[in-house]
């Protein structure tokens, strides 16, 4: 049996209702499949269903079985589309990071601190040479 798309069961949960744990030619192996961090993501963007995933995410520790069945059966079924939230490549971040040896997270923080000017400075610094496109504040 072919691995399942993950958001086949978000679908079943919020449109189709249809069980695709029990019934199917390996039962067992449509549970393992199932991927609760990504089913409760995509039902956390929505104002109706937001209180269900984080439910689930508190209950992290039952079955995938239970926690599918609970948010099949509780969740109303309606068509609900939206825009996964994407890290930005922000610029200065970038620089900041390469310019330090910094993680992210270390890098957010220098950020908060470094003035415009510190961020010109260290512009200058990590230019490589040749044609530079970007637009700069």
């Amino acid at each position: 049996m072919a691995k399942s798309n993950p958001f086949d069961y978000t679908n079943a949960i919020t449109q189709t209702k249809k069980d695709l744990m029990r019934g199917t030619a390996n039962d067992d192996l449509a549970e393992k499949d199932y991927n609760a961090f990504l089913n409760n993501r995509a039902l956390s963007y929505h104002s109706d269903t937001v209180h269900f995933a984080n439910e689930m995410n508190r209950l992290s520790h039952i079955d995938n079985l239970l926690q599918f069945d609970f948010l099949l059966n509780i969740v109303r079924p309606r068509k609900r589309v939206a825009k996964w939230a994407k890290k930005d490549n922000d610029s200065d971040l970038l620089i900041v990071k390469e310019y330090f040896n910094y993680n992210d997270s270390k890098a957010r923080q220098a950020l908060s601190i470094l003035s415009p000017q510190h961020l010109a400075e260290i512009r200058i610094t990590l230019t490589k040479g040749g044609r530079d496109d970007r637009k700069h504040d």
